[in-house]
């Protein structure tokens, strides 16, 4: 079965405010079992636009990404996000070929 995975990227404009977000999304991420990948960290834009902080999760299946983003837990957390950064995020299927 096809692992999910969170592809974000994010520009922060208050970072004791995202602290807040990061705090309460841990419960969401422990109940679907998402893993980060990469969770800001050095890197280099080659092509295109790109936001400040760019996040990856990892999910057991593409169902539990899905249901973890959908989840009440989940979007409470969002409501801390939501006023202290501006993002974009995609969740995607994993190649299993």
């Amino acid at each position: 079965m096809a692992k999910g995975y969170w592809v974000a990227h994010v520009d922060v404009d208050d970072p004791q405010g995202y602290e807040a977000y990061k705090a309460a999304n841990a419960a969401a991420f422990t109940e679907f079992e998402g893993r980060f990948l990469v969770r800001g960290g050095a890197r280099e834009l080659r092509e295109g636009d790109a936001r400040a902080r760019t996040v990856v999760i990892e999910f057991p299946t593409y169902k539990a990404a899905l249901a973890c983003y959908n989840s009440k837990i989940y979007q409470d957390a969002k409501a801390l996000r939501d006023p202290v950064s501006t993002g974009d995020l995609v969740i995607v299927k994993g190649y299993s070929g």
